[in-house]
């Protein structure tokens, strides 16, 4: 069997559409059946949002993109639709808004232990679902103590800044790559995918690299 094929995935914590693009890519991989490693690198939609916004998620909207809170309401209404049909509950009453950078920390702080993949889906449910704010140091180490890690450990890594660089070389590659956007895929450094794109979709690109490569010896 060939080696897996790696999928590099640019994206945000607070995007909605890269909480639904990992269930379709998901879905993608689980129908193709190819083995597939995948790595999270970080990106920032909206790096000027303060950690603490006084406010709720609708304000923020209404704000950020100018229009109005009835406009926001039938955006959410849209988005909890298209959460539902992959399996997730969007809270947007409860969501904090706030800047991602210190999660993208724990990120890397995840992907150094060997468990970025199961950080990043908790991080995704704990903004859209749980109502955490995801931009405290204290909110990130109880979720960290809640995976096991070190809960004084975790406080250290992020107070220190251990992975700020690693998040800022993350984001520097995706300005270099032309990113803009986020879900963005990368399969095998040869193709790129930008979205929530249907499985079928995903899977198309998967089998076309699987086809491209040289059999394994």
């Amino acid at each position: 069997m060939n080696s897996p094929i790696k999928v590099d995935v640019w994206s945000d914590i607070a995007c909605p559409f890269c909480y639904v693009g990992k269930r379709k890519f998901e879905a993608a991989v689980a129908a193709s059946g190819l083995p597939v490693e995948v790595e999270y690198h970080s990106f920032e939609l909206s790096p000027d949002t303060p950690e603490d916004y006084h406010g709720s998620h609708a304000d923020y909207l209404s704000t950020k993109l100018g229009v109005t809170p009835a406009q926001v309401k039938g955006m959410e209404k849209q988005m909890v639709g298209l959460a539902e049909s992959v399996g997730l509950a969007f809270h947007h009453d409860t969501i904090k808004p706030t800047r991602t950078r210190k999660a993208h920390e724990l990120l890397h702080y995840a992907k150094a232990h060997g468990r970025q993949a199961e950080v990043k889906e908790r991080l995704l449910k704990a903004y859209f679902t749980d109502g955490v704010n995801v931009g405290r140091v204290e909110e990130l180490a109880d979720l960290g103590a809640e995976l096991g890690f070190d809960r004084d450990d975790v406080v250290r890594s992020l107070e220190s800044g251990e992975h700020a660089d690693a998040v800022a070389a993350d984001v520097q590659t995706a300005r270099e790559y032309g990113i803009n956007g986020v879900p963005f895929f990368v399969f095998d450094n040869r193709y790129g995918v930008s979205g929530a794109q249907d499985p079928d979709t995903f899977a198309g690109v998967l089998a076309k690299v699987d086809s491209e490569r040289e059999p394994a010896a």
